[in-house]
């Protein structure tokens, strides 16, 4: 296994965005570096969620990238594993997101609850049991 592999995912965000503090509320996350437009609003966030990286990125002039408001739904849905789901989920709460789906035990071994967050994209909190 090539342990220089790893999943980044970019998620867009709408344009005009100066403040991603919820991603450091709910998640943990610091940021990495960021590449800002002229008016000082976020064009590209790299982030770490506990050495996982992602990318918040504008919606750009490509029509196959949209924010997934902009559509009122997503075509992913973000597994971030966690220690503790309970925790994670009551951040994120009041940091901003919205409950889609509480926090519970399924019989597969996983505690499982989903989230969205301000800018539309869901987060499924996981743990195993």
């Amino acid at each position: 296994m090539n342990s220089s592999i790893f999943f980044a995912p970019e998620l867009f965000i709408p344009n005009g965005i100066h403040d991603i503090s919820f991603y450091e509320k709910a998640f943990g996350a610091v940021e990495l570096r960021r590449f800002s437009n002229e008016d000082g609003s976020i064009h590209v966030s790299e982030l770490s969620i506990d050495g996982a990286m992602l990318h918040l990125h504008e919606v750009t002039a490509k029509p196959y990238y949209f924010s997934p408001d902009a559509h009122h739904g997503t075509t992913v849905c973000i597994g971030l594993f966690v220690a503790d789901v309970d925790h994670m989920m009551k951040s994120a709460i009041a940091a901003g997101a919205t409950e889609i789906s509480p926090a519970q035990d399924y019989d597969y071994g996983y505690r499982q609850g989903t989230v969205k967050d301000p800018f539309g994209h869901y987060w499924q909190l996981q743990q195993r049991l």
